[in-house]
């Protein structure tokens, strides 16, 4: 069998509450292009929007479970507390002009592990933090909310789960996962997934807080990826043979996934990269229209007369 090594992050889920607010802000503030205007394959009264760069690929992913009926959500241990972004380092001071423009409250820069990190909250209070990281290649999407090329997103950075206990998580993610541990300083603990990649580090920051309460303005779980289908059914066999309780394959249209909690309580998935979201509409369509997956499309009209109306960028 392979060895368990996700080779980056994958996607980021939260929930959210409005979702029109939840489109104004990711593709206005961020510009990030929504990619993928869908439903919770689960719960589908309730819409799934992702965002990503022009054709959503993995690592660039940051989706939503908008859910008007939300509490509030508190961060805090057993859950993933923050999404960081990168950006050019040289773009840093353009988006604290740009937040400020917008009248996004965002905290100044700071230096964290030799990278200087802004940070801030989305109108759910969920937590964004982008990164002026070197060397990433990745282009971003420049097609909406008027950013340039230069300083656009690049894609997914890095994830914080809080934690309790470090020694646990620090176990699965060091061990069954492959990751390997590199700078620990100021409470936290970085690990890194295998490759050069940029999108593969997970920050464990342990012993802080109460635990949250996972609702609107938090994250519902985090994804690595894998490579294929094959790969990814066997580094469920090896989960399973670890004492992981591990969910079957699910089938979620433009990637597969299986599902599973870290001693501290994370969800965490594992997301093949294929086959993408061009599966269903062409790559210039992206996100315009409401997509279901095959099961769900005989109740279309019922699910759009449930769902809430929303406006799209133009």
């Amino acid at each position: 069998m392979n060895p368990i090594t996700p080779h980056g992050l994958h996607h980021v889920t939260a929930v959210a509450t409005d979702p029109q607010r939840n489109i104004d802000f990711y593709t206005t503030v961020l510009g990030l292009r929504l990619v993928k205007q869908t439903v919770n394959f689960d719960r589908p009264e309730l819409y799934h929007l992702y965002y990503g760069d022009e054709a959503g690929l993995p690592s660039t992913l940051l989706t939503f479970f908008p859910w008007p009926e939300a509490p509030d959500g508190k961060q805090g241990t057993g859950l993933a507390t923050a999404t960081a972004f990168s950006i050019p380092p040289e773009s840093l001071g353009w988006w604290q002009q740009h937040l400020a423009g917008l009248k996004v409250d965002a905290d100044a820069p700071v230096r964290r592990t030799d990278e200087e990190v802004i940070a801030f909250r989305d109108p759910d209070g969920l937590v964004i933090e982008l990164v002026a990281a070197e060397g990433d290649s990745r282009s971003g999407w420049d097609g909406a909310a008027g950013i340039p090329a230069e300083h656009a997103v690049r894609g997914l950075h890095a994830i914080t789960v809080t934690e309790a206990e470090l020694e646990p998580t620090a176990e699965l993610l060091g061990g069954m996962l492959g990751m390997t541990l590199g700078d620990e300083s100021g409470g936290r603990a970085r690990f890194t997934m295998s490759g050069d990649n940029p999108g593969t580090l997970v920050d464990v920051a342990a012993g802080a807080g109460e635990k949250g309460l996972q609702a609107g303005g938090t994250v519902h779980h985090v994804a690595f990826r894998a490579p294929d289908r094959e790969t990814q059914a066997e580094w469920r066999e090896q989960l399973i043979e670890s004492g992981a309780e591990v969910t079957e394959i699910l089938d979620r249209q433009y990637f597969t996934s299986i599902y599973f909690r870290e001693p501290g309580g994370v969800l965490l998935e594992i997301a093949t990269d294929q086959p993408g979201f061009t599966v269903d509409e062409p790559l210039l369509e992206l996100g315009r229209k409401l997509k279901l997956p095959p099961w769900l499309e005989p109740n279309r009209e019922q699910i759009e007369n449930t769902l809430p109306s929303i406006e799209l960028p133009s």
